[in-house]
């Protein structure tokens, strides 16, 4: 009986650590595996604009769908230093399509974890082309030995400051650019 008690407390255990090792902290809120990228997203204080964003271009259910996804979530420190009246003037019904185009640049279907990338980088010889849901391209790089950078066509760079936040449909990175087609 008491090895029967020891292995249930061993059990329990283990499955409360692997549950604590796929939650990631991002905005203030854990992250769950189990939840949606649309789920998780609503919970982090630090992606308020970019859910608005979404829910103005309609694309939750998109990304509330099986995908899998990898999106690189920008902050909403990245939203504002966006030039003067930018994301307001996206939001607006009349800017739809530009903003489901700026959004759904920051989405690549399939999943896409820091190591693969990483991998893709140094097969690439520096640099890999990823494909965006919109049909534009961003390039990934290394900034030093573990940092992964996003280039989008215009030049911008992001940072990847938060990476594999693990989603039942995908994956986030979290950057600290909104990236523009």
């Amino acid at each position: 009986m008491k090895n029967f008690a020891l292995t249930v407390l061993g059990l329990v255990f283990a499955i409360t650590l692997s549950a604590q090792e796929s939650t990631v902290m991002v905005g203030g809120e854990a992250m769950f595996a189990t939840k949606d990228i649309v789920d998780n997203a609503v919970n982090s204080e630090d992606h308020t604009t970019l859910v608005a964003a979404v829910k103005a271009a309609e694309l939750v259910k998109t990304l509330k769908s099986d995908g899998p996804f990898t999106v690189f979530a920008p902050v909403n420190d990245a939203f504002e230093n966006l030039p003067s009246g930018t994301v307001e003037t996206l939001l607006k019904p009349e800017n739809k399509d530009k903003l489901t185009a700026v959004l759904t640049y920051h989405v690549v279907a399939g999943k896409y974890d820091a190591k693969t990338i990483m991998g893709a980088i140094k097969k690439g010889n520096g640099s890999a082309t990823l494909t965006t849901v919109n049909g534009a391209t961003l390039t990934a790089m290394m900034n030093g030995p573990m940092n992964v950078v996003v280039k989008d066509e215009q030049g911008n760079v992001a940072n990847v400051i938060t990476y594999d936040v693990n989603q039942s449909n995908g994956v986030i990175h979290v950057i600290d650019t909104v990236l523009l087609p």
